[in-house]
């Protein structure tokens, strides 16, 4: 089994993991062979015979390590793009901050993004989006004694929140007059609930979802508040990456044509919510 490294502080140390199908001939290369990059279907990719996708882990149930594969619903539906083009997908894990900037993109270390992101003008000056994929809500979850019945109520007891830093759940606090605890990662956040570091989180609600599924953790915590900001996820690619972005809008429109989409969503969401599954474009 591949170790993954640390996250943010590890960054320039990222491995990769594979995840998903086994890989089909049929690659043309761009360069003699020489870099090893190749065009497949129109699609120019970083590795032959890979789609490489940068990820920041763990941010179940989008993506994270199980049974010592990455696995989730960001991997499963870019496993449908791989298929597409005959190839395999191949994991990096890298700091959030790179989904910003587009930095791993420009410098072909990455093919595309799937972070479970929400679709900003502000980053799309520096990378362009999918169609939106999913459209996500911020849960607001503490502990079942914590005497907190919602957002406004944590600032009203002085009570420390808690979000994931550089994410749009701190951003929207923050905006709101908060000044959140930062953690590096969506487990970080619910652990520091957990251990009382924060007595209140602001995190994306399927995050919460999934966490909930643990009777041990439903038992203690609950969801008070639920903040429509309406967000929609997008998977990136560089900018002007024009054949990229159009392979895997096929891919999401045929999954959610055939249903495939559908099974993927009961399998890492929960129970199907089509208003949340098919957003409108932005």
């Amino acid at each position: 089994m591949t170790t993954l490294l640390g996250r943010r502080t590890r960054a320039l140390a990222a491995i990769t993991v594979t995840a998903g199908l086994a890989l089909v001939a049929g690659c043309s290369s761009d360069d003699g062979g020489g870099s090893g990059k190749t065009t497949v279907k129109g699609v120019h990719l970083a590795k032959a015979g890979q789609l490489t996708t940068c990820t920041h882990l763990p941010y179940p149930p989008f993506q994270s390590e199980v049974d010592g594969k990455v696995q989730g619903f960001d991997v499963a539906l870019i496993d449908l793009v791989a298929k597409d083009l005959g190839v395999e997908q191949n994991i990096r894990d890298t700091p959030f901050e790179n989904f910003k900037t587009g930095a791993f993109l420009n410098s072909g270390e990455c093919d595309l993004a799937a972070a479970g992101m929400t679709i900003t003008d502000e980053r799309k000056k520096n990378v362009d989006f999918s169609d939106p994929y999913f459209e996500a809500t911020q849960a607001v979850l503490v502990d079942k004694d914590s005497g907190i019945t919602s957002l406004a109520d944590v600032k009203a007891k002085g009570k420390k929140l808690g979000a994931q830093a550089q994410t749009t759940g701190e951003d929207y606090v923050k905006e709101k007059g908060y000044d959140p605890v930062s953690f590096e990662s969506s487990d970080a956040v619910l652990n520091g609930l957990r251990t009382g570091q924060v007595k209140a989180v602001v995190i994306d609600y399927p995050v919460v979802q999934g966490w909930l599924k643990d009777k041990a953790n439903a038992d203690k915590f609950k969801v008070v508040d639920n903040l429509k900001t309406g967000e929609q996820y997008g998977f990136t690619v560089k900018k002007g990456n024009t054949a990229l972005r159009n392979a895997i809008n096929k891919a999401l429109k045929q999954a959610k044509a055939d249903g495939t989409y559908k099974k993927i969503y009961e399998k890492w969401i929960g129970p199907y919510d089509a208003s949340v599954a098919s957003p409108a474009a932005s």
